[in-house]
């Protein structure tokens, strides 16, 4: 796993950029039931057992966030038999570990990739536990952006791991399941956005038997350098110049990718901020998902295959 120092630095600045207004107007919704929605384990999850927390859909003005997962899901969003690649690509939304961003960075990103003729999962991972209230949870995300001396800091770092285990669940779940669902095994990846970001590097980083994605799609993570494996897939990297977290990090992440061997696209825009996912605001950070897919075009990734 990565190195408990790195995954600090990384977090270090996860929050400053949210505005406390998002926090001002949230109210609580009925959660969405996905009925193709796969459990990613047999009874609960390895690390959360005996949690009595309760599933959370808030509605934050914008979209819907998903807190206190413990029950992590992985739902199947399929193209059409006459359109299918044989790639197939997990979906990572992004929430700092503590929620799921699950409209934006989601089930519309899954969407779009279907119609691309990819099989797309929506990965609903395990979240750091907040509290249930909606004005208890402003105060906790408050918190988050302006510490005080008084306050004890919260540790957002500790919600890697679980997301980190339930990335690789999510990989051995596909891989499993990839004749049945017409998938080319050696064609499946990650795209991850922020906090997902990260959960798709821990996965790359993991030095242990886990699987591991054979590419992977870096929307608006931390562009830290790290110390990158040989054999780390292919990574097409999207940042907008005018992101407030990660946006004058330099680019130590794509340098050290390729420094290492391995193969690294980068995109950098000039406008964007944190978080532009699937909303379409006229900046130009609204082109990355086709550039994503002439990247995976030119590689190859969509070229209609067999499943092995």
């Amino acid at each position: 796993m990565m190195p408990r120092k790195f995954l600090l630095a990384l977090m270090a600045p996860l929050f400053a950029a949210f505005a406390v207004a998002q926090t001002s107007d949230m109210t609580r919704v009925p959660a969405q039931i996905d009925a193709g929605a796969i459990p990613l384990y047999d009874g609960q999850a390895p690390g959360s057992e005996g949690s009595e927390v309760e599933e959370i859909w808030t509605d934050a003005g914008t979209e819907r966030w998903v807190r206190n997962v413990t029950q992590p899901t992985l739902l199947p969003v399929l193209p059409d038999d006459e359109t299918a690649t044989g790639a197939a690509v997990i979906v990572i939304p992004g929430g700092g570990f503590q929620f799921v961003s699950i409209d934006n960075e989601g089930y519309p990103i899954a969407e779009w990739l279907a119609d691309q003729g990819v099989a797309a999962f929506v990965l609903k991972y395990r979240v750091m536990e907040t509290p249930a209230p909606e004005d208890e949870f402003a105060v906790h995300m408050q918190r988050m952006f302006s510490p005080t001396p008084e306050t004890e800091p919260i540790d957002v770092s500790q919600g890697i791991p679980l997301a980190v285990a339930d990335a690789q669940a999510a990989l051995k779940l596909v891989e499993a399941r990839s004749a049945e669902w017409g998938i080319d095994t050696g064609r499946i990846g990650l795209l991850g956005f922020s906090a997902g970001a990260i959960t798709s590097l821990g996965v790359v980083l993991d030095d242990s038997d886990a699987p591991h994605p054979d590419f992977i799609g870096y929307i608006y993570g931390p562009m830290t350098a790290v110390e990158v494996p040989g054999d780390a897939p292919p990574l097409f990297a999207a940042l907008a110049a005018n992101d407030s977290l990660f946006g004058d990090q330099g680019f130590g992440l794509v340098e050290s990718w390729m420094g290492a061997g391995g193969s690294a696209e980068l995109h950098v825009y000039e406008s964007g901020g944190h978080g532009f996912g699937s909303y379409k605001r006229g900046v130009t950070a609204d082109g990355w998902f086709d550039q994503f897919m002439r990247w995976m075009t030119a590689r190859g990734l969509l070229e209609t295959a067999e499943p092995e």
